[in-house]
C-alpha cells in the first residue's frame, strides 16, 4: 500500500484535490477554444474516456467569451489556462471552474491581485503552472531550466499568491525529461503542503510519453506525491487518460477495469495470441468493475497464473481451457475460448454487481 504524503484539499469544480481525495487525471483539448463546436466534442470525448478535468487554452479574447456555452454544453470541470494577458483571467473566472497562470508572466501585482479577487469572489482554485522550459528571466539566468530554478520559482510564486491572501492553490512543476521532473517534485515536496498536478510536458509520442510518464509519474506516486496527473502526449485525447489510467492500476492505486495477465509472444505459443488478447481489449474497454483476467499462450505458465485469476484462458494446440478463480470449467477449440471466456466475465462482473447492490 502506497502511503501518500497528506496535502491541503481544494476543489476544482467538484473534484476534490489533495488530502485524502483519489488522484484525478487530467487532458487538454488541442481545438481553438473559439471554437464552440470542436471544443466541446473534445471535452465530451474525455469525459467518456473517463477524464476528471479538462484544460483548455485561452490566448485571445474570442476564447475566454466562448467558455460560457461550452460550460453550458459539457460536465467535465474546466481549468482555462492563461499566459500573459490578465484580462483574459478575468473573463474566462466568470465561468470556469479553475485558472492556470504562472504568476510571475503576468506582470504587475496589481493584475496580479484582480484575478485573485475574481477567483475569490467564485471560489476558484488557481494552477501555478511552472515549466522549465518558461522560467522567469531571475531565475533562468541564476539557475538555468534546473530543478533549482523550477523549484525556485514555484515558492516566489506562491508567496506571490499568499501574500494577496489566496492558498487555494495546487502546483505543477514540469520539465520535458524524467529526471529534472522528479527532481524538481521531490525538491518541492517538503517545503509546502499544496496538492501537487503532476506531468512530463512535452512528453513526445504514445510511444515516448507512455515510457517517460511511467517512469517519471510512477516513481513520484510510490513516494506518495502527486494529487492529479497529465500524460501529455502528441496524438490523440483518449490515450492520455488511458495511460495515465493504466500507470495508476499498475501501481494499486487505483482498482477499475480489466487487469489483463498475458504472456509474452515465444516459440512456445499454440495460438494466436496477440489477436486474441486484441479482441478482449476491445471489446471489455467499457468494463469498470475490476477482475483480474489472464489469456495465456501455453501450458508451461498458463495454470499457475490461472490460479489466481477471476477468469482466464489457457490456450494448448487447436483447443485451450477456460478457467475461472483456479477451476477449469470448460475446454474448447481455439476458435471458441474467446467467446466463451468473454461470456464468463460477463456472468462474473452481474455476480459482483448483484453483491454489491445487496451489501
Amino acid at each position: 500500500m502506497i502511503k501518500r504524503v497528506k496535502t491541503k484539499k481544494i476543489f476544482v469544480g467538484n473534484v476534490a484535490i489533495g488530502g485524502d481525495s483519489r488522484i484525478s487525471t487530467q487532458s487538454m483539448t488541442y481545438s481553438k477554444t473559439r471554437d464552440v463546436k470542436a471544443t466541446v466534442e473534445q471535452i465530451n470525448r474525455l469525459h467518456f474516456a473517463g477524464a476528471d478535468i479538462v484544460r483548455v487554452s485561452v490566448p485571445e479574447v474570442e476564447d475566454a467569451n466562448a467558455l460560457k456555452e461550452i460550460k453550458k454544453l459539457t460536465k467535465l470541470p474546466i481549468i482555462a489556462d492563461i499566459h500573459f494577458n490578465y484580462k483574459l483571467a478575468l473573463i474566462s473566472a466568470e465561468f470556469v471552474d479553475g485558472i492556470r497562470i504562472n504568476p510571475g508572466n503576468i506582470g504587475d501585482k496589481k493584475r496580479v491581485t484582480q484575478i485573485v479577487k475574481a477567483c475569490q469572489e467564485r471560489n476558484l482554485a488557481i494552477r501555478i503552472g511552472v515549466n522549465s522550459g518558461s522560467l522567469e528571466k531571475q531565475f533562468d539566468n541564476k539557475y538555468g531550466q534546473t530543478p533549482k530554478g523550477m523549484v525556485e520559482s514555484a515558492l516566489y510564486n506562491i508567496k506571490y499568491l499568499e501574500d494577496l491572501g489566496f492558498e487555494n492553490i495546487k502546483i505543477s512543476l514540469k520539465a520535458s525529461d524524467v529526471l529534472r521532473t522528479v527532481e524538481a517534485y521531490k525538491s518541492l515536496r517538503p517545503l509546502v503542503n499544496y496538492p501537487f498536478h503532476l506531468g512530463v510536458t512535452e512528453a513526445g509520442t504514445l510511444f515516448q510519453s507512455s515510457i517517460r510518464s511511467s517512469i517519471a509519474l510512477g516513481s513520484l506516486l510510490l513516494d506518495g506525491i502527486g494529487d492529479t496527473m497529465r500524460v501529455s502526449i502528441t496524438g490523440e485525447l483518449e490515450k492520455e487518460i488511458e495511460v495515465a489510467k493504466e500507470i495508476l492500476k499498475s501501481l494499486g492505486i487505483i482498482k477499475e477495469g480489466l487487469n489483463i495477465i498475458s504472456c509474452p509472444t515465444c516459440s512456445r505459443l499454440e495460438a494466436n495470441l496477440v489477436d486474441a488478447v486484441e479482441i478482449i481489449k476491445e471489446k471489455t474497454k467499457h468494463i469498470k468493475t475490476p477482475l483480474d483476467v489472464s489469456v495465456m499462450g501455453c501450458v508451461v505458465n498458463a495454470i499457475g497464473e490461472a490460479k489466481n485469476a477471476d477468469v482466464a484462458i489457457a490456450y494448448g494446440k487447436g483447443s485451450g481451457l477456460i478457467i475461472k478463480k483456479g477451476k477449469v470449467i470448460a475446454k474448447l477449440g481455439e476458435r471458441e475460448l474467446v467467446d466463451k471466456f468473454l461470456s464468463e466475465v460477463e456472468k462474473e462482473i452481474k455476480k459482483i454487481e448483484k453483491i454489491e447492490k445487496s451489501s
